[in-house]
């Protein structure tokens, strides 16, 4: 996966960055995660990547080019302030042990029995 970005402004008003990327992701197959688009962005620019956040990747169709647009934050309280709850939402890290417990309770209760 090869992140580009196409253009940066800078946004003095709401302390943040926002970009323009575009990514080819022909290894990949299918469109990336949000989660990995944050990583690369995060380090491309040598920043936290608790600070970016992704508003949309899209894919053309018939290729392996995605565009998207991502704004990049001073601060995390900065980008709780402005950025809109669905886009936080959106660019939570899924936690991997959540997953597993009720499959784990499931199991327990059938060996009971």
């Amino acid at each position: 996966m090869k992140v580009n970005i196409i253009s940066k402004e800078n946004n003095p008003l709401l302390k943040r960055r926002e970009l323009t990327f575009s990514i080819e992701h022909m290894q990949n197959g299918g469109t990336p995660t949000r989660t990995d688009v944050r990583k690369q962005i995060a380090s491309l620019l040598k920043i936290n990547p608790e600070l970016v956040y992704v508003k949309n990747i899209e894919t053309k169709t018939g290729t392996m080019v995605a565009t998207g647009e991502a704004n990049v934050y001073d601060s995390i309280e900065q980008s709780k302030l402005v950025e809109p709850k669905h886009i936080i939402v959106r660019n939570k890290i899924p936690e991997k042990s959540e997953a597993v417990e009720p499959k784990e309770e499931a199991k327990e209760e059938s060996e009971e029995d």
